[in-house]
């Protein structure tokens, strides 16, 4: 191999785990505990060392749908060479440093596909529009699932005729029959991913889909039969334990589902480097976002816990519940999703529900919703005029 072509590759490397960096730093380090930050149930510091460990497990364990869809699913007929890949994670990275440097949540998602989909047009590549469709259905109706699930559930919680000790179980073990049937890579074959579910079933030898709803319904009812105990126990003490729960599957599933962002744009490259894994590829991004959450979560947690709206631990859990949700969703289609979208739209329905407009900040909401479009759409302009103005191939 040319001296070059190591160069541009070990660049490429570098330049994956800036990203990677810049993710655990903004929205995959800051998002999942910015709620249990605002109800004052973790404090900031520690909140970004727990989210940087739950974001590598995640990277490393349900990583390789989103990598796979931003490295190979974004264009067709071509492959991004090293210069493009280098070009696509310094605009991404470069966007999100400025969104953490402002305060403002860019959305990492949406400058990474932006950036991917611009140059890889641009070197004669073809839109591939049925992922284009379910990219943009996924993140058109991403605030408003987020934001009325967590409205209606904020709604519910603070009722007198609905006990917290059963409102909350049933949110429990909704989340953990739905966490039974999440695909981790270390449950199943060697080349495949596996669930919770899927490995009891073939323990006691019985695998159809009612054993699959049997065991979903058995976890679903041990969690809540647990967090009922514990909730009825202590109640301040329960909610915040449910709630640190809950941030720390959204970290994880951030780590899922953000990983790919960084390495996504590396697989093409590794195609004819066997020695290379797909698995390496993910703990080295997974590495990038602990090290980015401990070193520059801190601020955007602190951002989003204040300046969205006033939280509550019963408001936290309602906008982490959807969040938890839509992002398996996303990490199953294999869509790159923003965390900022998810998380954000969720803190305003759940403080919506309870606050009314005082809790919320309109100007804030629309600067942040304008960030996002612009992140893509600049993302996406940035990209296709690098390579008219520096030709890559």
């Amino acid at each position: 191999m040319e001296l070059t072509l190591v160069l541009l590759f070990v660049t490429a490397g570098f330049a994956s785990l800036f990203m990677a960096w810049v993710i655990g730093a903004g929205s995959s380090g800051a998002t999942p505990f910015a709620p249990a930050v605002g109800a004052n149930a973790i404090s900031t510091m520690r909140a970004a060392f727990v989210v940087g460990i739950f974001g590598f497990a995640g990277a490393v364990t349900q990583g390789a749908n989103v990598s796979e869809a931003i490295g190979r699913g974004l264009v067709g007929g071509v492959s991004l060479p090293a210069v493009g890949v280098i070009t696509v994670l310094l605009i991404g990275a470069g966007l999100m440093a400025v969104g953490i440097r402002t305060g403002y949540p860019i959305a990492t998602a949406f400058t990474v596909t932006g950036a991917v989909i611009g140059v890889g047009l641009a070197l004669g590549g073809t839109p591939v529009w049925s992922k284009y469709q379910q990219i943009g259905t996924v993140w058109v109706l991403t605030p408003f699932v987020g934001g009325f699930t967590a409205y209606g559930i904020a709604s519910v919680l603070p009722r007198a005729d609905v006990p917290e000790r059963f409102s909350i179980a049933l949110l429990a073990g909704l989340v953990g029959g739905v966490l039974a049937n999440v695909e981790f890579s270390f449950l199943g074959p060697a080349d495949s991913a596996g669930t919770v579910s899927g490995s009891l079933q073939e323990l006691v030898g019985l695998e159809s889909v009612s054993a699959t709803i049997g065991v979903s319904l058995a976890v679903a009812l041990a969690v809540a039969a647990l967090v009922y105990w514990d909730v009825q126990r202590d109640m301040t003490g329960g909610l915040r334990r449910v709630l640190l729960a809950l941030g720390s599957l959204v970290a994880f599933s951030a780590g899922g589902s953000q990983v790919g962002l960084a390495v996504g744009p590396l697989l093409p490259l590794l195609d004819g480097l066997e020695a290379v894994s797909t698995v390496a590829i993910l703990v080295g991004g997974g590495a990038g976002i602990l090290v980015g959450s401990w070193t520059g979560a801190p601020r955007m947690i602190k951002s989003l816990a204040q300046d969205y709206s006033s939280l509550g631990p019963r408001r936290s859990i309602a906008a982490l519940v959807p969040s938890f949700l839509i992002a398996q969703l996303a990490i199953l289609l294999g869509v790159p999703v923003s965390f900022n979208e998810i998380v954000v739209s969720a803190i305003i329905g759940s403080g919506a529900a309870v606050g009314g407009r005082d809790a919320i900040s309109p100007r804030k909401i629309l600067l942040t919703i304008g960030a996002w479009i612009a992140s893509f759409v600049l993302a996406f302009v940035l990209g296709y005029g690098a390579v008219l103005v520096f030709p890559m191939v």
